[in-house]
């Protein structure tokens, strides 16, 4: 056999040119698109129609339906899509990523794109070196377009030749004439290659090569495809593993989805090959089974056929599926801490414009949490000796997590970092890093409120009914301030309105100086004891504080919205 190791390792490198590209394509497609993006996936509704046709288009922009489901799993993991709602969407991804192999299959085979893929990076050059980020991405698409295709056609002349190497093909055909048992091994080689490249775009790619050279026949191609749409559903249920129940039910119900539909098509594999080749025929593509270079179309077609009728058929039973994944996954989050990590615990996404969506929607359950704990801290006031033992013990606790989530979120953000950022992206991170660390000094803050409150049990101090009230009042006037602060990180960066915000800063300013003036008269006119006037004027000051760091926290978020 005429084939050496160097021949073999021009093979790899060949697939590794068209990974490359593939990866540079999609990840440039999905900063082309921006956060329009996000936003039609995380605005879907229950409509099974929207769901599916936002699948499609989303898949068909980025190229990728491991991708997209990845990013479904992790907006179901933080809420903002529903079971129902995902798996619609991953049903129009599998009907998106069709795209993928039509492009490959008329450009790549058709036409012959390596011939003007290198004047195309050629033209592409300047937009790469551009300082206009927009620019910059457009390049990183053409360069990335281009690459896939010169290692496509890279692909192709590394193949083994099987007229110079028959042995190659006798190899081959010891596995290619058992019919069922055929299509089933090299359906599950399909599924390992899937798993193996993580990428069901480049499988389908190697596919079209063998069948281009010979190496294996149309049926046989067709039930490595089958496999590759099982091979593909491992992204996202690996993604998954860490992520909540939810979302582990998504990633289900999207193998479910691909393994049902891949055993209905092997139940009548023979009658839909032979439609296929019929349809193919009628179109004018060609036999299939009796001239080559229809294959690669054909295949396509194969590809689409099957995905389209497996849509059409499932579309009706999503709720069905989703009743079955949740019976084979049933619930067991009831009793979660206050603080854990709900977006970002699945990894960092394809771009960092993706990876800072999910750190923004984590950083806006960070500051809800943290309210909820003053909230808690609040109602502690009144209570006894005994009775605030127990809610004291869940504050030091709710802290200790709060560090915790902290760390989490910087250690994400700091790996984002690490990526190729565009200056916006650069000073969206330093913001959140600020916001991240204020957020979690306003829990340091309303942890020493409560101890505080518990050193005043402790010494038996009994605030005069006057001061309680003032302490609630300045309590009211923060709660109010940190819901507004809230509102600010849950809204569009550029829609962030702080007049309200430093309205509040400003009352609890001037009330706090009100506080510190009264304080020091009563202490003159001794209306109460010194112990009792330290203890209360923590609690002011410290509540203070815990403003200037939700004003800080508004700020940095207008710095953000100033660089989008």
């Amino acid at each position: 056999m005429d084939y050496s190791l160097f021949d073999f390792l021009q093979l790899i490198g060949s697939l590794g040119v068209f990974l490359y590209g593939m990866k540079l394509m999609s990840e440039a497609l999905q900063k082309v698109a921006g956060t329009r993006m996000r936003h039609i996936l995380s605005a879907m509704t229950s409509n099974r129609i929207k769901g599916v046709m936002t699948g499609i288009l989303i898949t068909a922009i980025i190229q990728s339906s491991s991708a997209t489901t990845v990013m479904v799993v992790s907006f179901v993991n933080a809420g903002l899509l529903n079971l129902t709602e995902s798996i619609g969407i991953i049903m129009g991804a599998n009907v998106g990523t069709t795209i993928t192999a039509w492009l490959i299959s008329i450009l790549g085979f058709k036409i012959s794109m390596a011939d003007i893929s290198l004047p195309l990076i050629g033209l592409s050059l300047p937009l790469l070196f551009s300082k206009k980020r927009s620019r910059k991405s457009w390049g990183e698409l053409i360069i990335g377009f281009g690459l896939l295709f010169i290692g496509l056609d890279f692909l192709k002349s590394s193949m083994p030749n099987l007229q110079d190497n028959p042995e190659i093909f006798t190899f081959l055909q010891k596995y290619t004439d058992m019919g069922y048992i055929s299509y089933l091994l090299f359906m599950l080689i399909g599924t390992a290659l899937t798993i193996l490249i993580q990428s069901s775009s480049a499988t389908m790619a190697l596919t079209l090569v063998m069948c281009a050279n010979g190496w294996i026949s149309f049926e046989i191609a067709a039930s490595m495809v089958l496999g590759e749409n099982i091979g593909t559903t491992v992204t996202a249920n690996i993604a998954a593993t860490v992520a909540n129940t939810t979302a582990k039910r998504a990633a289900l119900a999207h193998f479910v989805f691909n393994v049902f539909g891949v055993i209905w098509v092997m139940a009548i594999f023979p009658f839909f090959i032979r439609w296929v080749e019929q349809l193919s025929i009628l179109l004018g593509i060609g036999n299939p089974s009796t001239n080559i270079e229809a294959v690669p179309v054909a295949l396509s077609l194969f590809h689409t056929i099957f995905n389209i009728t497996n849509l059409l058929i499932l579309i009706w039973f999503i709720q069905l599926i989703a009743k079955l994944v949740s019976k084979l996954i049933p619930m067991k989050e009831a009793c979660e801490d206050a603080f854990t990590l709900k977006h970002i615990k699945i990894g960092l996404l394809s771009t960092p414009d993706a990876s800072l969506f999910q750190a923004k929607e984590e950083i806006t359950l960070y500051g809800k949490n943290t309210r909820d704990m003053f909230r808690k801290m609040t109602e502690c006031l009144e209570l006894s000796s005994k009775d605030f033992e127990k809610p004291f013990g869940q504050l030091v606790k709710m802290e200790d997590e709060s560090d915790n989530i902290e760390v989490e979120i910087a250690n994400y953000l700091t790996k984002v970092s690490e990526s190729k950022l565009s200056t916006e992206n650069s000073q969206r991170i330093r913001a959140m890093f600020k916001i991240v660390t204020d957020i979690e000094s306003i829990a340091d803050s309303s942890l020493n409120v409560a101890k505080a409150i518990n050193r005043r049990n402790d010494q038996n101090v009994v605030f005069p009914e006057e001061l309680t009230n003032k302490i609630k009042h300045m309590f009211a006037l923060i709660e109010e301030a940190l819901n507004v602060m809230c509102n600010n990180l849950a809204t569009e960066y550029k829609n962030v309105n702080a007049k309200k915000a430093y309205e509040l800063e400003k009352a609890i300013n001037d009330y706090r100086t009100l506080l510190k003036q009264e304080h020091l008269l009563a202490i003159e006119a001794k209306k109460y004891d010194y112990p009792t006037g330290i203890l209360y004027n923590d609690m002011f000051s410290e509540c203070e504080k815990i403003g200037d760091y939700a004003i800080n926290i508004t700020q940095a978020i207008k710095e953000i919205g100033h660089v989008e």
